[in-house]
């Protein structure tokens, strides 16, 4: 940020929470920043963890793992499954599970136990245990005896004669045999085969051959027995059902006859008699409707012919050329017309009146009339042929009626005939289908053939299975670090202060002006490997006075180069204010900040600025304590009784510093009345007719509230913050609540720095990384005179 052209009260606010929470993601940088924090951490958690792997390998007993494998294969029973009556198919998934729920089954457990007699094994019943079982075992009888389960409906043993007694605990033993080779014998397939791994664990590598060897045969005996018994069953049940099936198929067949000769349904080429009669009489039907439509239309044809008259009769007169009178009428009709052309010509020479056209319209009457006669004797014909035709229909209808009626009974009872025909043949289809299920049954119990075979029989395990040297140690190994990592991250999940100058500016927003390292006598380190201030020897008296001189002592220092910097930066952003009034906080007590105003005064000092060191901690003066300075008069009293500075101050002869101490006076609580008082700002005012720079020390932020009081006098603010000790959050609290304060804060210092750990929170290509190559530029004048920094 540009100090020079940026004034107080314009500085950007502080960030708040939610902001520096959305910035503040964890990438591959910062994970491998913590991962070098945290190291020492995670590097003890996995030694951790490789102990307590080797004390595991040390009090666990070795066991020993025997494996045998089978095979399930169609191949071997072909000819079986040939004449099989119930072949099953193993080319599913379901069917190989279910084959491994077999193996896990009690029945085979018992048949195993009682073959190996392991009922009575005590290798097999207790086998050594580690230590860790052990502790579970015993963790677990605790809670049993604290809450113990009443037992529903027990007996007595002891009450019981011997013989009985000793049954009962046989009894017991093999069921508890039983359950544990049930719950211990590990089955499954392999891969994607056929094969299914059978393999048993124990102490002792003769106990575990044996045991898997038994499950094997065990198994294939199983497979054979389960098939013989299967097939034994379906022989017996489908003999039991033949002679129900032959009696129930004998009598489905003579119902169908009877029902036949009951109905007198007989069949003529496959069709019954009615049924063909009913398509006769149907056809002569279709005929007779046929002839009686077109008898009708001729009748109705010739009926109006002759109703409309003898005039038009020889109009309207057409004949079919196939009616017999067809010559008559035509010769009638030829006649008419030369009759009829001859009148007209006699009309046409001579008149109607003429004696001969009046012979010919007579002739041609005649002719008329004639021709009209034969026209109504064939409708008369005609009318009867139509009558005829009519009745045979009316008749072939009423046929057909009583034979539908008929086919359909007929129909009815063909309905119940294909029934009982159907029922006849299903039950004849089945007898013979369990009759040669019953002959493949009888002829497959001869086939003592299974689908299993052993593929890999049981052999002595020469090595121990578990516990595994490299697997243990490698597990432990993975557990340890990982609980490293996890006691890594709550580590650096709790780490809630300042490391970084890029913590300062992102938390705070407030320019960051360098690192004050720890100098002097060592300080003491609490669990976390800080710096522990309350648990630090108590320095001399020597020592603290030269604490407050390291920049004048040491002006080539590190500790110098940071004060300087923060002077380069209050002297850019107070620019052209002829005195300048620094203040010097901070939010806790114990940080510092005594220590870096009293060398930060020396510093401008030294330079030849006109400086004045004043100590504004009235209710605790440490800065005059750690100068060694003895005063009647201070701060206090040259305010309240209006003095200027020339009568409490003091001038240190080497630098020239003027320094005003503090004198306590009992318990004076109203210190922020004194610092804001009308005194207060002439004393500060008469000072700077004097002084280039009057650094003030005051009171910590967070107690009381002295240093708000002394803002309005003061320029600026230098903020001191110990490192890896100030809280970020309460940093940030108090500065949101003091934002006047806030603004004036030219910058921050970190305070008591452990270089050597700096590097360790700093981002790579951070200058944090780097302080190593810096140290030829700090050059110390006299380490013996340089002391603790508290």
């Amino acid at each position: 940020m540009n100090y020079a052209n940026f004034p107080l009260d314009k500085r950007k606010p502080l960030p708040s929470s939610d902001a520096v929470g959305a910035e503040d993601f964890i990438d591959v940088e910062r994970l491998l920043s913590m991962a070098a924090r945290q190291a020492k951490v995670v590097a003890a958690c996995a030694a951790i963890g490789l102990f307590l792997g080797v004390l595991y390998l040390q009090t666990t007993p070795p066991t020993y793992m025997a494996t045998s494998r089978v095979l399930i294969d169609e191949g071997l029973n072909k000819v079986v499954d040939e004449v099989s009556a119930a072949s099953v198919s193993m080319q599913t998934d379901s069917a190989i599970l279910s084959q491994i729920e077999i193996l896990h089954s009690a029945r085979l457990a018992a048949v195993v136990v009682d073959k190996q007699k392991l009922d009575q094994n005590d290798a097999f019943l207790y086998p050594p245990t580690s230590a860790a079982s052990k502790a579970a075992g015993f963790v677990r009888g605790v809670i049993r005896y604290f809450r113990p389960n009443p037992a529903v409906g027990t007996t007595d043993v002891a009450q019981l004669d011997p013989a009985t007694r000793d049954a009962m605990i046989a009894s017991s033993r093999r069921d508890y045999a039983i359950l544990k080779l049930q719950n211990e014998v590990q089955a499954e397939r392999i891969g994607r085969s056929y094969v299914i791994s059978i393999a048993y664990q124990a102490t002792d590598p003769v106990l575990a051959t044996a045991v898997t060897k038994a499950y094997a045969d065990a198994y294939l005996a199983d497979q054979l027995d389960a098939s013989f018994d299967a097939t034994e069953r379906a022989a017996v049940w489908l003999q039991g059902r033949l002679t129900e099936l032959r009696e129930s198929s004998q009598a489905a067949a003579l119902a169908v006859e009877k029902f036949r000769a009951e109905h007198g349904l007989a069949v003529n080429d496959g069709q019954l008699i009615s049924d063909k009669q009913l398509g006769d009489l149907n056809g002569q039907l279709i005929e007779a409707q046929a002839d009686t439509a077109r008898a009708s239309a001729r009748y109705q044809q010739y009926k109006s012919i002759v109703e409309s008259g003898s005039d038009n009769a020889f109009r309207d007169a057409a004949i079919s050329a196939d009616q017999p009178s067809n010559s008559v009428i035509s010769t009638l009709k030829t006649r008419y017309l030369t009759v009829a052309k001859r009148q007209q010509d006699v009309e046409a020479n001579f008149g109607a009146e003429h004696p001969q056209a009046v012979a010919l319209a007579k002739e041609k009457a005649d002719i008329s009339a004639q021709i009209f006669g034969e026209l109504k004797q064939l409708t008369e014909s005609y009318r009867n042929e139509y009558e005829v035709a009519l009745a045979r229909e009316t008749a072939l209808r009423a046929n057909v009626a009583l034979a539908a009626g008929k086919s359909s009974i007929d129909n009815q009872s063909q309905v119940k005939l294909r029934e009982l025909e159907q029922k006849a043949t299903a039950l004849s289809t089945l007898y013979q289908t369990f009759l040669g299920r019953y002959e493949e049954a009888s002829q497959q119990q001869s086939f003592p053939v299974g689908k299993i075979r052993v593929i890999s029989d049981a052999t002595l395990p020469q090595s121990a299975a578990t516990p595994r040297t490299s697997i243990v140690l490698g597990l432990s190994l993975v557990l340890g670090l990982m609980m490293g990592a996890g006691v890594g991250g709550l580590n650096e999940f709790r780490e809630r202060f300042f490391r970084t100058g890029e913590d300062v500016r992102d938390r705070v927003g407030l320019k960051f002006l360098g690192y004050l390292p720890v100098i002097g006598s060592k300080v003491a380190k609490n669990d976390d490997g800080q710096a522990d201030v309350k648990t630090a020897q108590s320095p001399s008296a020597a020592e603290r006075r030269a604490r407050m001189r390291v920049s004048i002592d040491a002006p080539a220092s590190m500790f110098s180069e940071t004060l300087r910097s923060a002077k380069i930066a209050f002297d850019v952003v107070l620019e052209g204010q002829g005195s300048r009034v620094i203040g010097v906080i901070s939010v806790l007590p114990g940080e510092g900040k005594s220590t870096v105003a009293a060398n930060l005064a020396g510093l401008l000092a030294a330079n030849g600025s006109k400086t004045l060191l004043v100590d504004g901690d009235l209710r605790n003066p440490g800065l005059s304590r750690s100068l060694g300075m003895e005063a009647e008069q201070g701060l206090m009293e040259a305010v309240v009784s209006g003095q200027t500075w020339q009568s409490v101050g003091k001038i240190d002869r080497q630098t020239k510093l003027a320094i005003v101490p503090a004198v306590p006076r009992g318990h004076f609580s109203h210190t922020s009345e004194l610092l804001s008082s009308a005194g207060m700002r002439r004393f500060i005012d008469n000072a700077k007719e004097t002084f280039e720079y009057i650094v003030v020390d005051l009171p910590p932020l967070g107690p009381v509230v002295d240093a708000k009081a002394f803002a309005p006098l003061a320029d600026g603010f230098v903020l001191v913050t110990e490192w890896g000790r100030t809280p970020r959050a309460m940093v940030q609290s108090i500065l949101s609540s003091e934002s006047y304060i806030a603004n004036k804060i030219v910058g921050v210092v970190l305070n008591k720095v452990d270089l050597k750990k700096l590097a360790k929170y700093g981002s790579i290509g951070g200058s944090e990384k780097f302080f190593d190559r810096y140290s030829s530029y700090y050059l110390e004048k006299s380490e013996a005179r340089t002391k603790a920094n508290t």
